[in-house]
């Protein structure tokens, strides 16, 4: 393992130096390293490997803008792994929490239809028709029309908090006169 540290630290040296053979030496050289890190990586956070070249493409990208920032007197391998570190880490961000589930597994339980409606249409207007009118209005409009609570207070004259105390007060005496019934 040292020797490796040792090998890669020469060749960055010598890379920054203006030697390309060299700098080409130590891509080559570190790539498998990464790539094998990014996998591993992604595994451990649940994530499946396959994105792990596009984390490495990052990581020789932020090495080669950023080469001229590493202290030659320190050893190379610290440096990578801290910018390889952080990339991955980025990704992660980036890809967020993702479950990956695959749809076949559940295709006898998705209903291939819609469901039916809980209630028909007319039992429906049967109940708003004993609400007060203003009540009624804003919960046909949400509720039946699946007009927005500004669009229902526009177009009903009404402020916002009107709209939604109306809503509220006639889902409340819905629900209570459906307990009843």
């Amino acid at each position: 393992m040292r020797g490796r540290d040792d090998e890669w630290t020469d060749l960055m040296r010598s890379a920054n130096a203006g030697d390309s053979v060299a700098y080409h030496r130590l891509l080559k050289s570190v790539t498998p390293v990464l790539r094998a890190g990014a996998r591993q990586g992604l595994s451990r956070a649940g994530q499946p490997p396959d994105q792990a070249e596009d984390i490495v493409q990052d990581i020789l990208l932020a090495v080669h803008l950023k080469r001229q920032t590493w202290d030659a007197n320190a050893p190379f391998a610290p440096w990578l792994f801290a910018i390889a570190r952080n990339k991955l880490i980025d990704a992660l961000r980036r890809r967020g929490r993702r479950i990956f589930v695959n749809i076949d597994d559940f295709a006898e339980t998705i209903p291939s239809e819609p469901p039916a409606e809980t209630l028909p249409t007319v039992e429906i207007s049967n109940h708003l028709a004993d609400l007060p009118p203003r009540q009624r209005d804003v919960l046909r409009s949400i509720a039946v029309d699946s007009v927005s609570i500004k669009n229902t207070a526009s177009k009903l004259s009404m402020t916002e908090g009107a709209v939604r105390v109306a809503l509220h007060r006639g889902l409340a005496s819905l629900a209570a006169k459906l307990r009843k019934d």
